[in-house]
């Protein structure tokens, strides 16, 4: 990215381009699996204490890691053979800081209708399904939660109300882009800037600013140094 800053033509291969897009929406897809998982690691965790490390065991972990990571190079797998099949002559400028599918779909010459349909469907199903799936389970959570005592309450309101932020920073832009047919909107350079970079520079702000411990951490390294 710094070298494409500072570069007067922004010039981009074919299969560097097809490269990109695949990264793009293998590590995408697996955040967004790996996301559902956390999910499921918070109800058992606090709908089910005492089975938690019994049903989440380490084998179990490290399943659920391989399982996600394969589902998301499947998933690129059949979005990049997608794009592959599609002729381009010409013009080749695409319409965004980086290659992904709606715009590289755009410069095809041929009818791209039963392309764009079947990603929309692959996508943006995909997308709106696990955003759903992870609202009502963070909201059967939360009412759960609010039998619990008061330190067991807070630990569990902030870790939840963590993940719900992160949550709809991450799936709100993913499914303004691939739930709609692939046309132009003003939006859509700003939604994708967020989209790839702001959003996983405010992630780890986000964990560490709702995290207790951390906040512990740093009170307690801040005053050491006051100290000396």
């Amino acid at each position: 990215m710094l070298v494409d800053f500072f570069s007067e033509k922004k010039v981009i291969s074919y299969n560097c381009c097809i490269t990109q897009l695949f990264f793009l929406h293998f590590l995408g897809i697996g955040e967004m699996f790996l996301l559902v998982v956390m999910a499921c690691d918070c109800y058992i965790a606090i709908c089910r204490p005492l089975h938690s490390t019994i049903v989440m065991s380490p084998r179990v972990c490290y399943v659920l890691l391989l399982a996600l990571w394969l589902g998301g190079f499947a998933y690129s797998i059949v979005q990049v053979a997608l794009i592959l099949n599609l002729p381009f002559c010409g013009p080749n400028q695409l319409d965004n800081f980086f290659c992904d599918v709606p715009q590289v779909i755009k410069l095809a010459c041929t009818d791209t209708f039963v392309v764009e349909l079947l990603m929309v469907s692959n996508s943006g199903l995909l997308t709106l399904l696990c955003f759903l799936g992870l609202l009502a389970s963070y909201a059967v959570i939360l009412c759960r939660v609010k039998g619990h005592s008061s330190d067991g309450k807070s630990k569990a309101m902030s870790t939840c109300i963590t993940h719900i932020i992160i949550v709809f920073l991450m799936f709100g832009p993913a499914i303004f882009i691939y739930t709609r047919p692939f046309r132009a909107f003003p939006a859509d350079k700003v939604v994708s800037l967020f989209h790839t970079i702001i959003f996983p520079l405010l992630n780890p702000v986000i964990y560490t600013l709702r995290n207790q411990e951390v906040k512990a951490s740093m009170i307690k390294l801040l005053s050491q140094h006051r100290v000396f």
